[in-house]
Order: structure tokens, then sequence, then C-alpha cells
């Protein structure tokens, strides 16, 4: 079982599939088991995967003023998060709205409320950090002091910082220096990916770098092992909704390669993880257990690794 810190973004979120991304204008539309309520964010999914897939979890996040903890343990979740970290120091719980399509593209509409200037407790970051294996950060405003205190402890920092953008890469400037482990989408890639992934390695340094290619895949990157190599996705089950996907991959990656230390391995599961949960409505559902990522890895790859 491995010990984790997730730091970053819990959001109320409201995922709606529609006909196709951008929509075209409709006073109403009426349309049956379309729209899907449920907490979720980079830090609420990330905590739900390695809780189901064994490992303790520290969550730290903030929620509104006024909000139960119960609000991140809702009776349908298969797994229960400790909430002892979560501070209730936000005029608002953050809140987003998801709409989808069958190509797989996606359009949010994200309302942060007052996070950006929220601040969390250091001292409780500190104390967190120095019992955790690996910190998995988001690029929240509030993270900016655990990426230093994780390199002052010399822990390992697993970074999500979701997309790529020139015009933000002054603001996730801390956090790319900061990162062991890199977890990035393609969605503003501009550019060759495997040249974008060497510029990436030699201008911040980081042991690992995951680009997520959607249905396209993904590209590793591994410094120790001199690998980058890109790798196809896999299907496991019927495309119901892919918002979260990235969530579930990284997280599964980090799960196995805490455990084994061999990015190939992780990469290969977290791929079937990844698979599996694009056919499940909502951001937090449908996760592989181990034996059954164990199954899917023999039949597809043979090798058992």
């Amino acid at each position: 079982m491995g010990k984790f810190l997730v730091a970053g973004i819990v959001q109320r979120e409201t995922i709606v599939k529609v006909d196709k991304i951008p929509i075209e204008y409709a006073r109403v539309t009426v349309r049956p088991y379309t729209i899907f309520s449920s907490m979720g964010g980079d830090a609420y999914n990330e905590s739900v995967a390695l809780e189901w897939l064994g490992d303790s979890v520290d969550l730290m996040t903030m929620i509104g003023e006024e909000e139960s903890l119960d609000l991140l343990n809702p009776p349908d979740c298969e797994v229960r998060l400790v909430t002892d970290y979560v501070l209730r120091r936000l005029k608002n719980t953050p809140t987003a709205v998801v709409l989808y399509d069958s190509s797989r593209k996606q359009q949010i509409f994200e309302d942060r409320k007052d996070i950006r200037e929220a601040v969390y407790d250091e001292g409780l970051f500190r104390e967190r950090a120095a019992r955790a294996e690996m910190l998995v950060v988001s690029n929240a405003n509030f993270c900016r002091p655990l990426v230093r205190i994780g390199k002052e402890l010399r822990k390992i920092v697993a970074v999500n910082i979701r997309e790529y953008r020139k015009d933000k890469v002054e603001y996730n400037e801390d956090f790319l220096k900061a990162a062991d482990i890199l977890y990035v989408s393609d969605d503003y890639l501009v550019g060759e990916p495997f040249e974008f992934v060497k510029m990436l390695a030699v201008k911040y340094r980081p042991k690992i770098i995951l680009l997520g290619q959607g249905a396209a895949g993904m590209i590793l990157y591994d410094k120790d092992k001199n690998i980058i190599a890109h790798y196809d996705t896999v299907k496991t089950n019927e495309i119901v909704n892919t918002v979260g996907a990235g969530n579930a991959l990284f997280s599964c990656f980090l799960h196995f390669y805490n455990k084994t230390h061999d990015s190939v391995f992780a990469v290969k599961n977290a791929l079937l993880f990844a698979s599996y949960k694009i056919g499940f409505m909502g951001t937090s559902n449908g996760f592989m257990t181990e034996g059954q990522i164990s199954q899917w890895r023999n039949l597809i790859w043979r090798d058992g690794r």
C-alpha cells in the first residue's frame, strides 16, 4: 500500500452529452440521461482512483465554508476519502460544467470561486508531506508552497498541469521545475509531440514525462531508462464519457510506478485503467481492480509485463 499526498482542486461537476461541439443554439433541448452531476476535479478524481487501487491518501484541498465534508463521500462511492485535511476556507466550492460529444471533444466551463486567492496551511502541508511516499500536486495556486516543501524533503513530486500553453508558462514555472514526474495533455500542443516532450525534458529535467494524447494514446519519457516511446490506446470497454480519463491514467501510473519503479509496466496498466474508466459516466466512476488489470495486460501484451 502506497502513501500518497494529493493536493489540488475539488469541484462540483455537471457533465452534459451534446450532439457535437461547438453546439448549435436551441432554446430548449430535451434528451433523457444526458446530464450527470457529481463531485470531480483533479485532486478528487486522483484520490478516489488511488484509494480504489489500495493506497492510503491524504487529500489536501479547500471547499466552501458552509459545505459539509460529506460532500466528498457521496453514498454511491465505493471508497471513502479521509477528509481530515479538507479545509472549509472558500466562500463557495468550485464548480464546473463539461460538455462532451461522441468524437471525444470537450468544452469545459469552470468557476473556481475564490480559490486563486485562498491559502492552505503550510504547516499542515509539511507535516503530511513528511509522511508520504509521493506528492501528487495539481497546479492550483495554493499548492505552490507544497512543491517547494516536497523538494526540501526530497520527496517524489508528481505534477499534473493538465495542458501546456504559452500564456500559462510563467504561472506554471514553479510546478514544472519541481516535477519529478510530469503529466501534460496535448490539448493545446503546437508542433511535433516527440519534439515537445524532448523540449520539456531538456528545459525542466523531470525523471518522467507522460504526454496524454487522448484517442491517440500517450508518450512516455523516462530519463533513467533512456526511453521516449509512444503507446497506443487499448480497448476494454465501449466509450461512454472520456471526462476524467487523464486523471485515471495518471493515478494508475503513479500507483504502479510507486510500487515497482518500472515506468513501462506502469504505463501499460494505466492505459488499461483509463480505457475501462471511459465506459462509465462521471469522472470518478468505473475503475478496474488490480486483478482485472493483470488479466487484461496478459491478454494484450502476453509477457505479463
